[in-house]
């Protein structure tokens, strides 16, 4: 069996309120990303999606469970991720504007990984940066620019192309298009699978857009409340949904034509809020909003079910 690339073992993240209260934005996580797979990770504003891509980063210190990268476990000390981890994994943040030294051009930009990771020697840096300019659709007079005098999807194109200038093996996409302009996320969403199928490379690409998932991912989780609801291949995942709250989710994505419309779940009104993550409800998190619920529900959390080879749910009706 192949190796995992990146493993999550009971990932926590908790954020403390006061002396007695946390937030817990990251609750128990279990995940592997084999090599080559592009994970997608789905869920609303707040369930704890990007807090799991700066923990696995080394942003934030893990309350508590394992982080295994190429087989080798990594923790947030005082000395952080270690030089190689820092090679191999790279991560694309939401907004670019606030992620690019405006001081800086795009040269000195992409320069500084090419340097710190010894890439290439000094002499071939420049042809370096070319190649990936061109790699992201980009022209060799960018390399001059500045990031204040470019517009958004230019500068997430150079954020890609920092990214890849290390040469990684695992890139996390967190959210890499939300702020874009509709025009231009296709473009990007294309240009990032097209290098993913060319340099074997291994995607977490967090999102709340289900549309977008079913054209980019391989595998997909839905993420609620800081923990994981749902795990399946991509085509089992759309064609054979479990969980409620994945059925909503997927219920709600916008169709143009009757036979798109006829291959979703029926329409689920979703009720109720959602809870604070400060007071999570006992039993199952999703149990005020769920249409479904049993007397189990409410006062039993459920656990991680295998209902099909690599098709798992967290759910009591299964």
């Amino acid at each position: 069996m192949e190796q995992n690339l990146l493993e999550l073992k009971d990932l926590k993240m908790y954020f403390p309120v006061n002396r007695d209260q946390y937030v817990r934005a990251v609750d128990g996580v279990n995940i592997s990303v084999k090599p080559g797979e592009v994970l997608g990770l789905v869920g609303e504003s707040g369930s704890g999606k990007s807090t799991i891509a700066y923990t696995v980063m080394g942003m934030y210190r893990q309350t508590g469970g394992e982080i295994i990268f190429n087989d080798e476990i990594i923790t947030s000390n005082t000395k952080g991720r270690s030089k190689s981890f820092r090679k191999n994994a790279q991560i694309v943040f939401q907004d670019p504007g606030s992620s690019l030294n405006e001081y800086q051009d795009v040269r000195q930009i992409l320069s500084l990984p090419l340097k710190v990771h010894n890439v290439v020697p000094k002499n071939e840096i420049e042809d370096r940066i070319l190649e990936i300019l061109e790699m992201v659709q980009l022209p060799s007079d960018f390399m001059y620019k500045s990031p204040n005098s470019i517009g958004g999807g230019e500068k997430q194109l150079v954020s890609i192309a920092r990214a890849l200038c290390a040469d990684p093996r695992f890139i996390i996409l967190d959210e890499p298009t939300s702020s874009l302009d509709v025009s231009i996320q296709a473009k990007i969403l294309n240009m990032l699978m097209t290098i993913q199928a060319e340099k074997k490379l291994t995607y977490l690409f967090i999102t709340h857009d289900m549309g977008v998932m079913r054209n980019v991912s391989t595998k997909v989780a839905i993420m609620y409340l800081g923990k994981i609801c749902e795990i399946a291949p991509t085509e089992l995942f759309y064609t054979s949904p479990l969980h409620p709250y994945t059925k909503m989710l997927l219920s709600a994505i916008p169709v143009i034509s009757e036979e798109e419309e006829a291959l979703k779940p029926k329409k689920i009104v979703s009720t109720g809020e959602i809870p604070s993550p400060v007071n999570i409800p006992k039993g199952c998190s999703f149990n005020t909003r769920c249409n479904d619920k049993k007397d189990i529900c409410m006062c039993e959390d459920p656990q991680m079910k295998e209902v099909a080879p690599g098709h798992f749910v967290r759910c009591h009706l299964y």
